[in-house]
């Protein structure tokens, strides 16, 4: 078709840069011994800790049964403690060890590395350009800031 302006494939390049960037992700916290979910999850506790796993999954948009899975897995790796709540004995409230708190550090660094590696084609002018037009697209989907489509897995 001549004369007609083509498509700009913005989906198609979201979809693009978005699966190579899950999947570098999932890379580098495999080598923490972690799944992106796991790194998720610590992050949501990290940021509010003695939380419920109920919180925790509305806070991730996943279902509660699979945070249970998730939590499972942190509790075995030494990085997450379930307590019975002080204010709900039927709960259990969500803590970070001290091995979880040290993983959160490595993770912070690892996920900066991995924006760093990522963003490295545009200056620092084109990655808050990038930045802010990403969290208007998000906003206007109303997705929220925590969840994720990974945590639903």
């Amino acid at each position: 078709m001549t004369g007609t302006t083509p498509p700009s494939r913005a989906g198609f390049r979201l979809s693009q840069v978005g699966q190579l960037a899950a999947q570098r992700f999932a890379d580098a916290v495999a080598r923490l011994d972690l799944t992106p979910p796991e790194a998720g999850a610590l992050r949501a506790l990290a940021r509010g800790t003695g939380i419920s796993q109920r919180e925790l999954a509305a806070r991730l948009g996943a279902a509660p049964s699979r945070v249970v899975v998730l939590v499972d897995s942190l509790e075995h790796k030494g990085l997450v403690t379930r307590r019975r709540s002080a204010t709900d004995r039927r709960q259990h409230a969500l803590h970070l060890t001290s091995a979880g708190t040290a993983m959160m550090k490595r993770l912070r660094r690892v996920a900066e590395e991995h924006e760093h590696a990522l963003l490295r084609p545009l200056s620092d002018r084109e990655r808050d350009q990038l930045s802010r037009l990403l969290a208007k697209l998000a906003a206007g989907h109303d997705l929220e800031p925590e969840s994720h489509p990974g945590y639903r897995d």
